[in-house]
């Protein structure tokens, strides 16, 4: 079995929910890429340059937020990693951590459940022409739904492991 780092206090569950987040949000990324390089994953083959600025930014900010669980499990979680001025070396408050994640997690359930209920089906039938391209696009963004859920259950944890009486 691969070893996944973390803290040797974290759950081990806890430790794969949060290394999975950014594998969950990697194919809807990879699928816009893809979209923007010209591929026939879509109707639209390629975009114009601020559909394309627009979706090259949405997949790194996306990307970028799911690395961010992963400081839920790892030191740079604990302690603000020292190369950072002016905060560096000192202890991450607990909520400072855990409410961004639980808010985050709470706004994820929002968007994807108001898009699986009143979007998905005319988006997919707007962007694709043959099931093919349906099918690598609902494969692709299906993973998306597991990405609120693993993130509550990883900022629980971190909030059980780091919670004291005195907080």
């Amino acid at each position: 079995m691969v070893k996944l780092d973390a803290l040797p206090d974290v759950p081990r569950w806890a430790v794969l929910a949060a290394h999975t987040v950014p594998l969950v949000t990697l194919p809807s990324g990879l699928w816009r890429i893809a979209q923007v390089a010209g591929l026939p994953v879509a109707e639209q083959l390629g975009r114009n340059g601020h559909e394309a600025v627009v979706a090259m930014s949405l997949t790194l900010l996306t990307e970028g937020l799911a690395l961010l669980t992963l400081g839920l499990v790892r030191p740079w979680g604990d302690v603000v990693p020292r190369w950072l001025p002016l905060v560096g070396g000192r202890r991450v408050h607990t909520l400072a951590a855990v409410v961004p994640a639980l808010l985050g997690a709470a706004t994820l359930c929002a968007i994807t459940g108001w898009f699986a209920c009143t979007q998905a089906a005319v988006l997919i039938g707007r962007v694709t022409q043959t099931s093919a391209q349906q099918v690598l696009l609902v494969a692709c963004y299906s993973p998306l739904l597991a990405w609120a859920p693993l993130l509550a259950v990883t900022a629980l944890a971190y909030y059980r492991r780091r919670a004291t009486p005195c907080e």
